[in-house]
């Protein structure tokens, strides 16, 4: 059915096509009709951050910012769903437009801004969902209007807000649409809001008598010293695993494509080399207690097992879901089951020295 839908959607503005398709499905998982939009994928059990997951292919977050149609995307047969990036306190984002496809390359490129409807909407969706067949991960981020030397108080109100609903929660300093918002990942920055936030998250274990896992999501677009740093804070704080990649501002392989000049974070197709890049790099360097999840590129089964042989346990598609539908849920649990029943070929790439 998507293939019948898509050159309505792709017809009319990205972002209004994008709360079309959300209430849409949300209608069709109502009426009982999700079973028409995608087959649900058979079971993969995967296990990672302490979580058993019921197959490794997950959600990014972003497409669902409010936590509003948590039941519905997870019945498309997604093994986990990350809702957000949600912020204490309500804001709008950026000025529209400020989403544009580029069809040719199989890419999008957003410049939201962290736009929802605050922690408190987000806390009372989760709480109405019922999430019979998935995991759910939260996302959270920082209001625009805080600077980033009050950010850790941002993300302590969100963390303590979300910590008893989330089966994880995933901690967005990567996104290059809020001015600023990547210094956190400067080692000294990173250092001092992670060790704070995992402070939290032990006294929060305590509290409600569960151990919520608390992930670090990392921009692609890090250095290699950058890198090494990132994976130094992280593994000295021994977070509970890390999102490789968010969207990248740079433009490679798109340039000269319409909008492709536009500000904001580019992801699908042409991100997916970069991404695995960096994935791969942070699993060389990261302790393997800490699995990671590799996001960024995901347009066919092929491409999640590439995530999956340069480190990630899980995966995660958003950009992918647009361009091919619920039909690449399936197709990527299945690229991943062919790769766990075929002998082992270790964590790197065939090509790899």
């Amino acid at each position: 059915m998507y293939s019948l839908a898509r050159p309505f959607l792709f017809g009319v503005d990205a972002e209004r096509a994008h709360g079309i398709g959300l209430l849409s499905l949300e209608a069709a998982y109502r009426c009982g009709l999700n079973p028409l939009l995608a087959n649900r994928p058979k079971p993969l059990p995967t296990k990672a951050f302490g979580l058993t997951f019921p197959n490794p292919v997950g959600l990014a977050a972003g497409m669902d910012k409010n936590g509003a149609h948590i039941d519905a995307l997870l019945g498309l047969g997604f093994g986990f769903v990350e809702v957000g990036t949600v912020t204490p306190l309500p804001q709008p984002g950026n000025p529209r437009p400020r989403m544009f496809r580029l069809p040719e390359h199989a890419a999008v490129i957003n410049r939201m801004g962290f736009n929802n409807e605050g922690v408190d909407v987000l806390v009372r969706n989760v709480e109405r969902a019922k999430r019979k067949t998935g995991l759910l991960g939260i996302n959270i981020g920082k209001n625009k209007d805080t600077p980033n030397d009050r950010a850790e108080f941002d993300y302590l109100l969100c963390l303590r807000r979300v910590y008893a609903l989330a089966d994880y929660v995933a901690i967005n300093i990567s996104s290059p649409n809020t001015a600023g918002l990547r210094e956190l990942q400067e080692e000294q920055a990173l250092r001092r809001l992670v060790g704070t936030l995992r402070d939290e998250q032990e006294k929060l274990a305590g509290v409600h008598g569960k151990r919520v896992p608390v992930l670090v999501k990392v921009a692609p677009d890090l250095s290699e010293s950058d890198i090494d740093a990132c994976a130094r804070v992280l593994g000295d704080l021994q977070v509970d695993g890390v999102i490789a990649t968010n969207t990248t501002i740079a433009r490679d392989g798109v340039a000269g494509a319409p909008h492709a000049e536009q500000a904001g974070g580019l992801s699908g197709a042409p991100l997916m080399g970069q991404a695995t890049t960096v994935l791969r790099m942070l699993r060389t360097r990261l302790p393997d207690a800490i699995p990671l999840i590799g996001v960024g590129g995901i347009m066919h089964g092929a491409d999640a097992a590439t995530k999956q042989t340069a480190g990630a346990a899980l995966v995660q598609t958003y950009t992918g879901l647009v361009y091919r539908g619920p039909a690449l849920i399936g197709e990527c649990v299945e690229a991943l089951r062919r790769r766990k029943e075929a002998p082992s070929r270790g964590t790197l790439p065939p090509d790899h020295p």
